[in-house]
């Protein structure tokens, strides 16, 4: 993007958001819409998709675009960029935030569990890049991409090895893509978020366990107490789009986090092993009686 900075950084900037039916996408996609962006829209809630696009334009936003689907069908992307690029230039900002997560140990994670993840969290993203990239590095005008990975993409979190494979496999992706696309100008950007307050931190399929148990909830409500909102989450993100920054947090303890792994390996190795442990006990799943 062309270097500028404050609140007009992304007016008149085609901006393309999936997952914007909810939680940061959606919030995002609002504070675009606020900083006059043209915003191309995306999610398979066609029901929450239809109220940010209402609520877009209430805030003086333009919506030219929107369409509910779902990223991991690679036709419907495709049919969705082709009407898009047969009308419009090509994007300036495309982002990647739509996701699904589920944790659980390997014994417990069904086929469709990794199956599920992997198609809607990288394949879905990739879905995005191939159809939508190209056209901006034919067009020569710079832009940039930002896919939403996970602290579960930089750290290695308990029970998180399913979310992990495809969390680790978008920020790999990205770091390749920030080389790859520097000549064309296209900055890319990755965000690695901690606990967000959004419906799939109260929704996320814990494999094997009962999210009703009184013992689960504690725990769950707990990780729920430490998320930051989707607005700060979304400001971090255009503030560090603004930036050109690679790694974008979303919270500071997983910045500390990734510095510990980063600079104190083997303390890292051991606490690391100390957390699963606890982790498992508090969601331990329920034997079945013989």
């Amino acid at each position: 993007m062309a270097q500028r900075s404050g609140s007009d950084r992304f007016s008149g900037k085609r901006c393309f958001v999936t997952g914007a039916a909810s939680g940061i996408g959606r919030a995002t996609a609002l504070k675009l819409a606020a900083r006059g962006a043209e915003l191309y829209l995306t999610d398979r809630d066609a029901d929450g998709l239809a109220l940010t696009v209402a609520d877009a334009r209430a805030l003086g936003g333009v919506v030219a675009e929107h369409r509910a689907l779902d990223i991991s069908d690679h036709d419907a992307v495709v049919a969705f960029a082709d009407d898009i690029h047969s009308r419009h230039p090509a994007m300036d900002v495309v982002m990647n935030i739509a996701g699904i997560s589920a944790w659980g140990t390997v014994d417990k994670l069904t086929h469709d569990d990794w199956t599920s993840l992997i198609n809607i969290n990288l394949m879905g993203p990739i879905h995005v890049i191939e159809t939508f990239v190209p056209p901006m590095m034919e067009a020569r005008r710079g832009g940039h991409l930002v896919n939403v990975s996970s602290a579960a993409g930089i750290v290695a979190l308990p029970w998180h090895a399913a979310y992990s494979a495809s969390k680790y496999g978008l920020r790999g992706l990205s770091e390749v893509l920030r080389f790859d696309l520097a000549r064309y100008r296209i900055g890319v950007s990755v965000v690695v978020p901690g606990a967000v307050r959004t419906p799939l931190v109260d929704t996320v399929r814990i494999a094997g366990v009962d999210r009703d148990d009184p013992r689960v909830q504690k725990w769950t409500n707990r990780f729920s107490g430490h998320a930051v909102s989707p607005d700060v989450a979304a400001d971090k993100i255009l503030d560090g789009v603004a930036r050109n920054r690679y790694l974008i947090y979303t919270s500071l303890d997983i910045r500390a986090l990734y510095l510990f792994k980063r600079t104190m390996w083997l303390p890292y190795s051991i606490a690391m092993k100390q957390v699963n442990p606890l982790f498992t006990r508090a969601l331990r799943p329920k034997t079945k009686q013989r």
